[in-house]
């Protein structure tokens, strides 16, 4: 038996899900999206996750990814703006978004690979259509504030901290039009440019708040197993910095993510506030409960 029909096994696939790193080995890159797709959902019904409540069911299928390569600028592809599939490397965006998009599905009941990518499309873009690159949601802030109206996510930040407990993340929001030699998709384009900067003038007129990171270690048990966390930043006209998934160790409040370039999906071996503390650019997180899917 060749090795993907091997590790494709219906035995295997379940097991296989749970711990890529040790299990799939060098395997993963002889899978297509659509095979490591259906693995995960074989995963899924082999642990029954489809009765538990949907953020321990982000988290499980948080698990499944650990020990997958990290890779930058994930969705930057050529051409016109079209759906991007990679379950083989991830960036801390696509980590988080397929954890959730997985996770969808599987309390849908709705688990082929169209499903899939039907889910991703409503998570990823401005009101579930593509409509070229301005409508991918680029701005965590943003990205979350769209869920909320697609009735996706709730962002508690501020009801599960306490008014006198947060800070606004600071204004402007405009790292991208002021950088847009950075985005291929930016440098030359001044349509996308244009809108962009509506985007970001229409983020500019919100309030969004932060728990700054020094505090946070009094206040770890309001975030829930589960939850998605932006870690804002103090870089000009950038919002959040870094995503991930709380995970709740004990009491404690660890962190689910895709790090940065020559590391892999991991969970943080120290808790949040600690993680956080090391980092000088990093000021605090933001927190988004993901909805009950009925």
């Amino acid at each position: 038996m060749r090795r993907r029909e091997f590790i494709t096994s219906t035995s295997l696939a379940a097991a296989a899900t749970a711990l890529p790193s040790s299990l799939f080995g060098n395997f993963l890159d002889e899978l297509t999206d659509e095979q490591i797709c259906k693995l995960k959902f074989d995963f899924a019904v082999s642990q029954s996750l489809t009765a538990r409540p949907i953020n321990e069911v982000i988290v499980e299928i948080g698990r499944t990814f650990i020990g997958v390569d990290y890779l930058a600028n994930s969705l930057e592809d050529e051409g016109p703006e079209k759906l991007v599939v990679n379950l083989r490397a991830l960036d801390c965006v696509t980590f988080y978004e397929n954890c959730v998009t997985l996770a969808r599905c599987v309390k849908l009941k709705k688990t082929s690979f169209n499903d899939y990518m039907e889910q991703l499309t409503f998570l990823r873009y401005r009101d579930g259509k593509i409509n070229g690159y301005p409508s991918r949601l680029h701005y965590t802030s943003d990205y979350w504030f769209n869920g909320e109206k697609k009735g996706i996510m709730k962002v508690v930040t501020k009801d599960i901290f306490g008014q006198n407990n947060v800070k606004e993340i600071p204004k402007p929001i405009n790292f991208m039009t002021t950088h847009r030699d950075s985005y291929k998709h930016l440098k030359t384009n001044n349509d996308n440019l244009e809108v962009i900067k509506e985007q970001e003038d229409a983020i500019n007129a919100r309030k969004d708040y932060f728990m700054p990171k020094g505090n946070l270690h009094m206040f770890q048990d309001k975030v829930n197993h589960g939850d998605l966390i932006g870690i804002t930043t103090n870089t000009a006209g950038m919002d959040i910095a870094h995503t991930g998934v709380a995970v709740k160790i004990g009491e404690k409040l660890h962190f689910m993510h895709a790090p940065i370039t020559g590391k892999k999906v991991q969970i943080t071996e120290v808790p949040l506030h600690e993680y956080l503390a090391k980092n000088g650019r990093q000021t605090g997180i933001i927190v988004a409960r993901v909805n009950k899917v009925a």
